[in-house]
């Protein structure tokens, strides 16, 4: 599991981890670096800002044909999508400059930074609050499509089974739909879209305004999939190989870069 749950509000693990180290950051660099209030503040906020922008072009750059699709997701920094080395090095640059003048607190920042980038990176290996993906195979559930015939979910074959979990009301759920969309006329991608909760009647309207045709739609009025999958909420999306095996899934809102990364660039 990549996300938890604070009431409403779907918080991605890697930021949890980020907001944990960083507010770390803050409270030693404070206490540690002997820097006046104004001068540690100036530091550590351009730091911040250096690191967010660095990180999020780096992971542009590696990915040049998915933002060139959608060049304004560069700026949605609210989406996953951020290289951490690239970042590092440019918090690293701008330590070096911004206390040139100041020895001790720049050896000190240094390490400070280069040690909480190891403590988030360390977290994002061990992923200490996930639990891993809870479905290891293509689920045994029967659900109906739009047109009331029953789908075996075990039963779903192609070299790569994305099944999506979503709900009308759910705002990123709408946001990814058009990107599932394309994704499901590729002939190496079985995309099952499966509303969680509602009637046929909403699920239908909405498709059909959107001009949204999938292959596979199907509906969940019990949710049994996210049970199954022990999601926390939605948008949830699951990827399987050929041989049904899970491989991977995502809480929140999906990228095109993310796609590309599970999928391959067309």
């Amino acid at each position: 599991m990549d996300a938890i749950a604070l009431g409403p509000v779907l918080l991605p693990l890697p930021r949890l981890y980020a907001l944990a180290v960083t507010l770390l950051l803050l409270a030693l660099s404070a206490f540690l670096l002997g820097l006046p209030r104004q001068r540690h503040v100036r530091w550590f906020n351009g730091l911040l800002i250096v690191w967010l922008v660095a990180a999020r072009l780096g992971h542009v750059a590696l990915h040049p044909a998915a933002y060139a699709e959608a060049p304004l997701d560069i700026l949605k920094l609210w989406q996953p999508g951020f290289q951490g080395v690239v970042g590092l090095l440019a918090a690293l640059a701008w330590t070096l400059w911004s206390l040139r003048d100041r020895l001790g607190a720049l050896l000190g920042a240094t390490g400070l930074t280069i040690g909480a980038s190891l403590l988030w990176l360390a977290l994002m290996a061990l992923a200490p609050l996930g639990g891993g993906m809870a479905l290891r195979q293509l689920p045994d559930i029967t659900l109906e499509n739009l047109e009331g015939e029953s789908v075996e979910l075990s039963s779903l074959s192609g070299e790569h089974v994305l099944i999506n979990l979503w709900a009308t009301w759910c705002p990123p759920c709408r946001r990814e739909m058009p990107l599932l969309d394309e994704v499901d006329d590729r002939e190496d991608v079985t995309v099952v879209v499966v509303n969680q909760g509602e009637d046929l009647l909403p699920v239908v309207r909405y498709l059909d305004e959107q001009g949204l045709e999938f292959s596979h739609a199907l509906l969940d009025p019990r949710q049994q999939l996210m049970v199954e999958s022990a999601s926390p909420g939605l948008p949830t999306t699951l990827l399987f190989d050929a041989e049904g095996r899970g491989v991977t899934q995502h809480v929140g809102e999906l990228t095109r870069a993310t796609l590309d990364d599970w999928l391959g660039a067309r």
